[in-house]
């Protein structure tokens, strides 16, 4: 239910659009529209542990995002031959244009570097 009191069913098209617009410029993905707008560097953490810092070029309601500089960081451990543990190690990649699917987004924070 939206604000208006009325189901989204049974709203327009333009209404759905005004609505969309208003969650976006003030709900918790206006942290994704104000990077776009402003062409910010965001911390983004994914479900495979991963953390990448990268400009927004586009995204959706689902959090798919368009991705430009992005470097891409995880810890690996590696492995040994026996029961001893080695020391991890910090490893990152750079990828000039990248889509993320939405479903593994974690956590998005502002760079305020």
């Amino acid at each position: 239910m939206s604000t208006s009191g009325k189901p989204k069913s049974e709203m327009t098209e333009e209404e759905l659009r005004k609505i969309e617009e208003v969650e976006f410029n003030t709900g918790p993905l206006s942290v994704l529209q104000q990077s776009v707008k402003n062409n910010n560097q965001i911390l983004i953490s994914c479900r495979n542990n991963h953390k990448m810092l990268a400009r927004v070029k586009a995204f959706d309601r689902h959090c798919n995002m368009v991705l430009e500089n992005v470097k891409e960081m995880w810890t690996e451990t590696p492995r040994t031959g026996k029961g001893s543990k080695a020391k991890p190690v910090n490893k990152d990649r750079f990828v000039s244009k990248m889509f993320l699917r939405g479903d593994s987004v974690v956590l998005v924070l502002r760079n305020t570097v």
